[in-house]
């Protein structure tokens, strides 16, 4: 498993922290109101919205917040208007950084994404510079203890899986993102839990950044990550474990 692919591991450990108190809500709020607004107040009529709910869900997010973010995206309730956002950059070392945010300002989330970069030894670049390193996938965690990787295997593949991927008592199921739900709905009918299921950008391949660079790659991550209309935040770096387990910390 990528350096990658254990920071995003790392991330949802942190999200789980975060939904304690209150900063995961905020987010997917947003993320609702945005759904709401582009695709209708409906689950069934709207996959995007259908898989934030279920994020909530699993965050254990209070269903008066969820409703609330549903009505102000169909307009029944006044509310903030935001603006889905993209930012590309680079960290130290040369790995590409996607930043996705939502705002009500772009003058200040732009402002305060370049000098977070600037500040933490990356740049800032033009739109479209890193996307093309990445691709959009859906990504289901299943524990390990859950189910034999075989009989994981068969069901996930059967419902229109890409790929399976074990190491760190994770079993990691890559989908296409519009496959993302019926294999999800296919695992969960086998009685399996799931640790996550969300889509995300995954990177073609990876930059290996060790030492002084490494630590300032993860500073750049974290900071961006903690900045209020950051939503995620996706990078192509290979880190020691080392590092990524005292980020974990």
């Amino acid at each position: 498993m990528s350096g990658h692919s254990k920071w995003h591991n790392i991330r949802l450990k942190k999200a789980k922290v975060d939904a304690q108190r209150g900063k995961i809500f905020t987010r997917l709020a947003r993320e609702i109101i945005v759904a709401a607004k582009s695709g209708g107040g409906t689950a069934d009529g709207n996959p995007r919205l259908r898989t934030l709910l279920q994020r909530a869900r699993e965050a254990g997010m209070p269903q008066d917040n969820v409703r609330r973010a549903i009505q102000r995206g169909t307009g029944e309730l006044d509310g903030v208007v935001y603006e889905e956002i993209v930012y590309e950059g680079y960290a130290p070392g040369g790995v590409a950084v996607m930043v996705e945010c939502l705002t009500d300002n772009r003058n200040r989330i732009v402002s305060e994404v370049r000098s977070t970069f600037t500040r933490c030894g990356g740049n800032l670049g033009e739109a479209g510079c890193v996307a093309y390193l990445f691709d959009q996938k859906g990504v289901i965690l299943v524990p390990a203890e859950a189910t034999e990787e075989d009989a994981l295997l068969e069901v996930a593949l059967e419902a229109g899986a890409e790929d399976v991927q074990s190491e760190d008592g994770m079993f990691e199921v890559t989908t296409a993102p519009q496959d993302l739900e019926p294999v999800r709905e296919a695992i969960e009918a086998k009685g399996l839990a799931l640790d996550s299921a969300e889509v995300t950008m995954v990177p073609k391949s990876t930059v290996t950044v060790q030492g002084k660079e490494a630590v300032q790659v993860l500073r750049l991550m974290e900071a961006l990550d903690n900045l209020e209309d950051v939503q995620k935040v996706y990078a192509n770096f290979d880190i020691p474990d080392s590092l990524l387990e005292q980020a974990a910390a």
